[in-house]
């Protein structure tokens, strides 16, 4: 492989995807079982491109791996290369043989409409003999007993059977409406989160995390509920202080009825991912691997 610059490496797109993996699994064992490689191979592979790069991407510990903040940054930025070379490949391959066929997805109820539903069009679009339904939950329902070939989830995952993809994370806003920081002040800091009235979900611990989770912060507030919609209507009204996913948020902030504080001390990021019932090998049908493939090449360029 040649660089930019003119370097011959000897880094390959395998060794991309082997990185991705580690990330994503957090062990090179994890990484090893998932790309059905040796744990020798899947090392050599990152060690490789470390030298090439002269940057270390992880750092490793007895347990764990974690990506240090380069690796991280150039994992995003290669994810998207990466899928959208395998959608290219997959289109290529099949560019002979016609889609056809039913299909059934499972996502969240906010989520689904605003980022999912006009990337499903699209694939419709392309592929005129697949028929699509879209099953909107905000419960993790049992993909197998309601009849769903994969669904797209928001949050960790408890321990299950299920395989999984992740497509990335999706970031927390802190707001308020500007008449509420004109009435009651704008906080700088965290902390004096405590001063101030906050817009709660019913079933939150009246603790909000920052910094990593390092920081929990105690907060109080007179307006609970379990509904997004509500509580993010309530803030936008003036009465408090929210917390949301960016994404909910974003059209409130860009219109100006809210204002995005605490920038820079955000909780860390949501994760987003695909998640289907375990297979046999080569038993998904090409038309779910199709749809899945294409979903994540166009959510992961989002900035969401």
């Amino acid at each position: 492989m040649i660089s930019l610059f003119g370097r011959v490496t000897l880094t390959s797109l395998a060794d991309f995807a082997t990185f991705l993996a580690v990330i994503d699994e957090g062990s090179l064992t994890f990484a090893a079982t998932r790309l059905g490689r040796s744990l020798q191979s899947v090392s050599r592979s990152l060690a490789r491109l470390e030298d090439d790069l002269g940057v270390q991407l992880v750092s490793r510990t007895t347990r764990r791996l974690h990506p240090t903040p380069a690796g991280l940054e150039f994992a995003g930025r290669i994810r998207i290369a990466l899928t959208t070379i395998d959608a290219a490949r997959e289109d290529l391959l099949a560019s002979d043989r016609r889609l056809a066929g039913a299909i059934r997805i499972g996502t969240s109820s906010l989520f689904g409409p605003e980022y999912v539903t006009p990337i499903l069009s699209q694939f419709l679009a392309r592929n005129p003999e697949i028929n699509l339904e879209l099953v909107l939950s905000d419960e993790h329902v049992d993909l197998v007993a309601e009849k769903l070939d994969f669904a797209i989830r928001i949050g960790n995952l408890p321990d299950s059977n299920l395989r999984t993809r992740r497509i990335g994370g999706l970031s927390w806003a802190v707001f308020a409406s500007p008449a509420y920081l004109a009435a009651h002040g704008r906080p700088e800091h965290p902390q004096e989160l405590s001063r101030h009235e906050c817009v709660l979900r019913a079933s939150d611990d009246d603790r909000w995390a920052f910094g990593g989770n390092k920081k929990r912060i105690e907060v109080a507030g007179r307006f609970r509920s379990e509904s997004a919609a509500a509580r993010n209507a309530t803030v936008a009204s003036g009465f408090g202080i929210g917390l949301a996913p960016l994404w909910q948020v974003r059209r409130l902030i860009d219109q100006g009825i809210v204002e995005q504080i605490l920038v820079g001390h955000e909780p860390p990021p949501i994760p987003l991912q695909i998640v289907w019932p375990k297979r046999g090998a080569g038993a998904m049908p090409r038309r779910v691997r199709a749809a899945i493939e294409f979903l994540v090449a166009r959510l992961s360029a989002l900035r969401i």
